[in-house]
């Protein structure tokens, strides 16, 4: 009892400790559990014109920041005989051309490839306080309009969240009242809207800021940016569309800059305007997260097989197979009962069906297997000693695979020179095997064996391939502690095989009927 409770708790600590890393790096990190899971990459390029008058340009561009759930993958900064600095400043990136004397039609460019996290694999955002709200300046007409709509907006809200909407709802009304109209200034722009809105929520004493950003549309030219408002309510911030009042960020919008600094200034320059541009990509998310782990040095990537040289990690994505393969030996033998001849063989094959395809490894198999216990038959006549015998059946073999190859050469039969990736040493001593099972237990245990150990080969094939399994195996190398804890608690097993059931099952109906 001691040991099976130390064996259990082995068992656990091994299951938990694979559970834990394949979790944390599908929650943390972002890697995807599906091979085929891929995300959208969004070019955007920002064009700045503006009319240089002869005099030193300094343009300075605000830099969009990267989110808890946005990534930015690389960056270009395009200009002609300007020099380039990226600041860091209070409110954020700005990026900063300068030149020391320009005249005439001016153009600089900003790229910037970025994609959306999945928000669990995200971090946590850091904490963003609020300033305390500074109360505006407005005429006593403004001032008092003002008052009138935060007072009939306070009798029909309950919460601070419903007072914004509704706030926001009425400055958007299809039907103003003389009021609206009043602090609305007729056709107000975008710009004059979003201040108004943030400092009517001042006189209420709520903290809010403007929100500029960019809705993603494949192939859109000559975009702007469109104003949002944040709200600070109850220890977070939460964003409103000023035009409907509707809370949280669209799925296709970039939050491109917070706060009220200026987007862009030029000096020595007039006439300055900026327009977007945006293209999607597609791109696989376990490439993107890789590389975004790569960059950000953490551990678990640092040191794993991604560290490794490519031809490296090629031959690693097929040694991981193999705790699959073994996995299904293990299930096929101890609880369906299947017997194959030797406990590696069956995933041997399986590895070698893997380079040969299917039926093409089946025939090969079938036939070289088949051909040596005949050879090996005679051999036997011979009285060899063991080794001699073993040494000789593995010259065979090897001649029996060159003949398949340059056989199979001249009929243009290209799958069949793949007869080679069956390792010979293993073919030999199956051979060596079965006919020494022949000649002890008769023919039948021998078709039992092998066929047994095909048919183990061909399920564990069938698992290897699959693309699903592959991409795991490799791209959480932790499932290799998953599969050996189960392989442990299937070592206890010591119950009725499937097969034992079948066999017995006659007996079992004799006993209910109360025949002898």
């Amino acid at each position: 009892m001691h040991s099976k409770l130390k064996l259990y708790v082995l068992v656990a600590l091994i299951m938990a400790l694979g559970i834990g890393l394949i979790a944390y790096k599908h929650f943390a990190l972002g890697f995807p559990l599906l091979p085929d899971d891929k995300k959208s990459v969004w070019t955007i390029e920002a064009k700045i014109d503006f009319v240089a008058r002869g005099d030193p340009v300094i343009v300075s561009f605000a830099l969009p920041a990267e989110t808890p759930t946005t990534v930015i993958m690389e960056e270009d900064f395009a200009s002609s005989d300007y020099g380039f600095t990226e600041l860091s400043t209070a409110a954020g990136r700005r990026a900063q051309w300068s030149k020391r004397a320009a005249s005439g039609h001016q153009t600089v460019y900003y790229r910037v490839s970025e994609y959306e996290t999945d928000p669990l694999a995200a971090p946590p955002p850091a904490a963003d306080l609020p300033t305390e709200p500074e109360k505006p300046e407005f005429d006593e007409v403004m001032k008092t309009a003002a008052t009138t709509l935060l007072d009939q907006v306070r009798s029909k809200s309950a919460n601070t969240e419903i007072f914004t909407r509704e706030l926001i709802t009425s400055l958007n009304s299809d039907t103003p009242s003389q009021t609206q109209n009043l602090l609305l200034n007729e056709k107000p722009s975008e710009d004059y809207k979003t201040h108004l809105i943030i400092n009517l929520l001042a006189l209420e004493g709520i903290s809010a800021r403007i929100v500029r950003g960019l809705y993603l549309e494949d192939g859109r030219r000559r975009q702007s940016l469109t104003n949002f408002v944040e709200v600070y309510i109850g220890n977070r911030w939460l964003l409103f569309n000023q035009n409907t009042g509707k809370i949280g960020k669209p799925d296709d919008f970039l939050i491109w800059q917070r706060g009220d600094e200026s987007l862009l200034d030029v000096v020595g320059g007039k006439n300055s305007q900026i327009s977007f541009s945006i293209i999607k990509n597609v791109h696989p998310t376990r490439t993107l997260v890789l590389r975004d782990s790569m960059n950000k040095e953490a551990g678990i990537i640092d040191f794993s097989i991604y560290s490794l040289p490519i031809e490296q990690q090629n031959a690693f994505k097929m040694i991981l197979l193999l705790p699959i393969g073994a996995l299904i030996v293990v299930i096929m033998r101890l609880l369906i009962g299947i017997r194959t001849s030797g406990t590696f063989m069956p995933i041997l094959i399986a590895l070698a069906l893997i380079q040969t395809t299917l039926l093409t490894g089946i025939v090969i198999f079938l036939t070289v297997v088949g051909t040596g216990l005949l050879i090996r038959s005679y051999l036997s006549q011979l009285n060899l000693l063991f080794v001699a015998r073993i040494s000789a059946v593995i010259i065979v073999v090897i001649a029996i695979m060159a003949s398949i190859s340059i056989l199979s050469n001249k009929l243009g039969l290209d799958q069949a020179m793949t007869v080679t990736f069956f390792p010979m040493i293993i073919l030999s001593w199956t051979i060596e095997r079965m006919s020494v099972l022949w000649e002890e237990d008769g023919p039948r245990e021998v078709f039992v064996q092998g066929g047994g150990s095909l048919l183990t080969a061909i399920i564990a094939y069938l698992f290897m391939t699959n693309r699903t399994v592959e991409y795991l195996t490799f791209n959480f190398p932790e499932l290799m502690l998953v599969n050996l804890a189960l392989i442990l608690i299937l070592g206890q097993y010591t119950g009725y095989r499937l097969s034992e059931l079948y066999r017995f099952h006659s007996l079992e109906r004799r006993n209910v009927s109360g025949k002898p």
